[in-house]
């Protein structure tokens, strides 16, 4: 029995080297792919231990004291540690969800689109906000809807004085997914349109000849072959739900003392706290804190659509 096994060993190795020459060519294209995760994820994995260590530039890493969890404690004693995860929470649930719902919903009425011009100069100016810097973008809205903008100015003369976006606490939360749609829609729309050019036309031949029109064809054709991309990319962004946008969410927000309430996230309040006390260990202990909850949310989500359909999930 034992000799069987061997030989089984024998052959399996046999069988894995012959694979890995056969192909080597794909391989060898996969290898700097791999180096680079390696070198810029794997490896700095390592710095994790700052997040329980009293870090200081003369001892370094490895020699700093431990202090165990000390740093998490800064998070907790802060009072802030739950509102500040609700709100990363609630505004990174909208962006996936509002996103997903904008750029499908965008990128079937682009692909219905005959006129050839029209659709280019759609895609075009829909991806163009993509490559405009949050500082602008909080610039231009600072000019027209803060208190002394283009929008104040209009509203002074039919008697509404000194209106600011700025001001608007509760409403706050809305102009931040709105001006996020608006920015990231083109980018999500293109990978969508991507997928449905990539679509067997026959399916569509077969619905047409089965009398089925536009809004048949999307609903019992489109949408159902599109429901592996969506997946993939929900899940993709459900990696990085505790994770707020810093460039955006600081760029907007600024240092208007009125939204923290609503909007203030855990990088932006972390970013401020490192300007009043420069204890990189606690920067390190909220990263290490968003890394576990990231990594039980898409441990749980994937296990989750796993039980609703294997073929969509990620591992």
């Amino acid at each position: 029995m034992k000799t069987n096994q061997l030989e089984k060993e024998r052959i399996g190795k046999r069988g894995f080297w012959r694979r890995i020459q056969k192909n080597r060519t794909l391989i060898c294209m996969l290898f700097p792919a791999l180096l680079y995760v390696v070198v810029f994820s794997y490896i700095p994995m390592f710095g994790v231990t700052i997040a329980f260590k009293n870090y200081n530039y003369n001892d370094g890493i490895l020699k700093s004291p431990w202090c165990g969890f000390d740093n998490f404690e800064y998070l907790k004693i802060s009072g802030k540690l739950l509102d500040l995860t609700k709100n990363t929470l609630l505004y990174n649930l909208a962006f996936i969800v509002f996103g997903i719902l904008f750029e499908v919903g965008f990128a079937l009425m682009l692909s219905e689109i005959t006129g050839r011009v029209f659709k280019k100069l759609s895609q075009a100016f829909m991806f163009l906000p993509y490559f405009i810097s949050w500082v602008v973008v909080s610039t231009v809205m600072l000019n027209i809807f803060g208190q002394n903008g283009v929008l104040s100015n209009i509203l002074s003369r039919f008697g509404i004085q000194d209106f600011s976006i700025y001001h608007q606490v509760r409403q706050w939360p809305v102009v931040m997914v709105a001006v996020r749609l608006w920015k990231q829609t083109g980018y999500g729309t293109v990978v969508y349109l991507a997928a449905i050019a990539g679509l067997s036309q026959e399916m569509f031949e077969a619905a047409s000849i089965d009398g089925a029109g536009i809004f048949q064809k999307i609903r019992y054709v489109t949408i159902p072959s599109l429901k592996p991309t969506i997946f993939i990319m929900f899940l993709l962004s459900v990696g990085n739900i505790f994770r707020g946008d810093f460039g955006m969410f600081y760029q907007l927000m600024g240092n208007n003392q009125l939204l923290y309430e609503t909007s203030d996230v855990i990088d932006t309040f972390v970013y401020r706290s490192l300007i009043t006390s420069p204890n990189i260990g606690m920067s390190a202990a909220a990263g290490f804190y968003q890394s576990v909850l990231c990594f039980v949310t898409i441990v749980s989500v994937n296990w989750i659509v796993k039980k609703i359909d294997p073929e969509y999930t990620l591992f």
